[in-house]
């Protein structure tokens, strides 16, 4: 029977034209015989069983090819793994539908990104043969002894003399190998790249400290600042270096400032690796005290002798200087000095009081230095005094916060215009601070200060001084999986941050400024969030 000729009314647009061929995709014929439905242009198609795939089609297609690629690179992964194990036995191999359907496993963030460093693979001459020459750098001390154990020395076993120092993790670690123990665990650090265009910061391995240590005393100036100079001359050449001009990149001395800081045309103390060029002062120098007069160079805790494995050696630590029993009030390890010299009243007056005390004892020099029995001393004190040594600064700051004592301070330089990164911007909070004069002159006395402070707060600054325990310390550099932020992490972090503020501010066609100087420059660092200009303040006094 023939088909009706009536025109039919207008289709519906659909709402998506291959849902339209789904739907049309077949029209039945009264003989059963299938056609395709008109094209746009009113034409039937009449080749059978043609017609064009569906975007559905290749959606599904894509679907399937994507989880069978997942499939095979967790499958493949998997064997790859466990190749060695089938060698000795066979492995049956067991696949966790959340190992490879986890959407975290494919669009999860780059834990290293914006904190990648890249480290220069420096010739021996600079790091490694320094450390092998070793015994040229005192007669006085065994460097080798120090140097060994990647710079923390060698281990002590027991807890040490009368047990002051931990079971574990316990090292005689000397004050001057901070740069064999940055260097040994920026080599572990897990977001090391060999491609210094991903790099946020570069970093120098140069053993400054044991360069400078080996020659400070010597009157021929050429040898003096002979490898500080090869070093720069080396860093021109360097493409690295020239991308910023040296502003992103780190160097740690493990010495102060001042013994790097003699001008070329001098005959003073020192080398001249912060003068020779002035380029170098665009790279940031850590160092274990600072200069107040100088934009680039920023203090960094000195090691102590604790260096942990994990986090629960460091909460123990903390829980066992919370339980200690402190029979003194104060006491003070450290030995005389002249009197005519800078330090030497302000020691000789603490000396003098504390001897006349019987709240306060003494640790004097000893022909030689045992760790255990100074942390012994610390750890059973309230307070600890911690006036200005060879420099402002003391190592024995930070092992007296490693023994939960709080630290009197004599002098702001000591520690406040210093440690910025790693102690409270509220120096009242963990410290206390008597000024130096007023020791010198006499006019106070320093257990009276203390006696007059409320036990309460005495608990909360002490509480305060051993939450800053793992801040302070450098952990052990083969531990992974720690949750604690020691003073390496500390340290590094804000140096990204500095980094990736000069970054921005050369983008933007200017020189970001977070220190200058002269006089004002210990004073960036104490500005406030959002603050740009600094001002009077309460230490300008003691400057």
């Amino acid at each position: 029977m023939p088909h009706s000729t009536s025109t039919a009314a207008t289709p519906m647009k659909p709402f998506s034209r291959s849902l339209q061929w789904d739907l049309d995709a077949a029209v039945d014929d009264d003989d059963g015989k299938q056609h395709c439905a008109d094209e746009g242009d009113g034409k039937q198609n009449t080749e059978r069983g043609l017609r064009r795939p569906s975007r559905l089609f290749y959606l599904a297609l894509l679907y399937t090819v994507f989880w069978a690629l997942v499939f095979y690179h967790h499958f493949s992964t998997s064997v790859q793994q466990s190749v060695s194990a089938a060698v000795a036995a066979p492995t049956v191999l067991q696949l966790k539908p959340s190992a490879f359907f986890s959407a975290s496993r494919f669009f999860r963030r780059d834990p290293c990104a914006g904190r990648y460093v890249y480290m220069y693979d420096l010739p021996p001459r600079f790091n490694a043969d320094l450390v092998s020459g070793c015994r040229r750098v005192s007669a006085s001390s065994d460097v080798c002894k120090d140097v060994s154990h990647d710079g923390f020395g060698p281990p002590i076993t027991g807890g040490g003399e009368g047990g002051s120092l931990p079971e574990q993790g316990a090292y005689d670690t000397d004050q001057f190998m901070l740069s064999i123990i940055f260097h040994v665990r920026m080599r572990r650090y897990e977001c090391l790249t060999a491609d210094p265009a991903a790099a946020a910061v570069v970093y120098i391995p140069f053993y400054a400290g044991l360069d400078a240590a080996m020659h400070l005393g010597n009157n021929d100036l050429a040898v003096r600042d002979a490898l500080s100079r090869d070093l720069l001359d080396w860093l021109a050449r360097r493409p690295e270096w020239r991308a910023m001009g040296g502003r992103d990149h780190l160097l740690v001395s493990g010495r102060g400032t001042w013994d790097f800081l003699r001008s070329p045309d001098s005959t003073g103390w020192g080398n001249t690796l912060m003068t020779y060029d002035l380029a170098i002062r665009n790279a940031t120098f850590l160092t274990t005290e600072a200069s107040t007069r100088h934009g680039n160079d920023f203090a960094v805790p000195f090691p102590s002798h604790f260096h942990p494995s994990s986090d629960a050696e460091v909460t123990g630590w903390q829980d066992r200087m919370r339980r200690l029993d402190r029979a003194l009030l104060w006491c003070f390890a450290g030995w005389p000095r002249p009197r005519g010299n800078g330090m030497g009243p302000e020691r000789a007056e603490i000396i003098e009081q504390c001897g006349k005390s019987s709240h306060c004892s003494l640790l004097g020099k000893l022909n030689h230095y045992v760790p255990g029995h100074a942390m012994r001393l610390l750890e059973s004190a309230q307070f600890c005094m911690q006036p200005r040594g060879d420099g402002y600064t003391r190592k024995s700051t930070f092992d007296s916060i490693l023994a939960g004592c709080i630290p009197v301070f004599f002098h702001p330089i000591s520690a406040y215009l210093q440690y910025t990164w790693h102690l409270p911007r509220d120096y009242r909070s963990y410290s206390v601070f008597i000024p130096h004069r007023d020791v010198v002159d006499r006019n106070v006395s320093i257990e009276e200060v203390l006696r007059r402070i409320p036990p309460e707060k005495v608990a909360q600054m002490r509480e305060r001084v051993i939450q800053l325990i793992p801040t302070v310390l450098y952990r052990h550099p083969a531990v992974q999986g720690v949750t604690f932020k020691d003073a390496f992490d500390v340290a590094l972090d804000r140096i990204v941050d500095r980094v990736a503020k000069r970054r921005r501010a050369a983008a933007e066609g200017r020189e970001y400024v977070d220190g200058v100087d002269g006089a004002d420059s210990w004073k960036y660092d104490l500005l406030e969030d959002g603050q740009t200009k600094v001002g009077p303040h309460e230490f300008d006094q003691y400057l």
